[in-house]
């Protein structure tokens, strides 16, 4: 009974190592725009496709966004941009594909682009890239960014008003003053 199970065992070993799988040269990534024009603090969002040119499926794969500065001197940190940068895809059958939609919040202003590379998750093999998605950040110039201007002017006056209360206090009383914390 048992070398009738370990033989059947192996039979479904070899039959699975002889499935052919697409090699990651056969996974193409597609992105369904190449530019995109946006401003300081604004989301925007892109579908890339992971499609199997092979003749057999592929093994499970991860999608990772990726977002880089053009030009020097600018610091790039992809987890700011999107909290959801990496996607874990089921075996996709030989001629079938997956859409993976992305959304991207602008942090920084400058010229920037975003691309998705894709690799088996076993981690072996050549990774697939789409091409890369342009897009221009414009900065804004606000006074009131994110609303602390209030905080910003109402602390510091507030603090100058307290102390000018008491040197009026004390300039009435002869320098003799109580305050109370009520």
């Amino acid at each position: 009974m048992r070398r009738r199970l370990l033989l059947a065992l192996v039979a479904v070993a070899l039959a699975l190592a002889l499935v052919p799988v697409a090699s990651a040269g056969e996974v193409v990534v597609g992105i369904d725009r190449t530019r995109v024009s946006t401003s300081l603090g604004r989301s925007f969002s892109f579908t890339t496709t992971v499609a199997n040119r092979g003749t057999g499926p592929t093994g499970t794969l991860v999608a990772h966004l990726n977002i880089l500065s053009l030009k020097p001197g600018l610091y790039v940190d992809p987890e700011d941009w999107s909290s959801d940068r990496t996607h874990y895809l089921h075996p996709i059958p030989p001629g079938g594909s997956r859409a993976v939609r992305w959304r991207v919040k602008a942090v920084n202003g400058g010229s920037l682009a975003a691309y998705v590379t894709v690799v088996p998750q076993s981690g072996a093999g050549t990774p697939a890239t789409s091409r890369a998605l342009r897009f221009d950040a414009t900065s804004r110039k606000t006074l009131n960014s994110g609303g602390v201007l209030p905080i910003a002017l109402g602390v510091p006056g507030g603090i100058a008003l307290l102390a000018l209360a008491v040197r009026v206090q004390r300039r009435r009383r002869g320098r003799r003053v109580r305050i109370r914390v009520v």
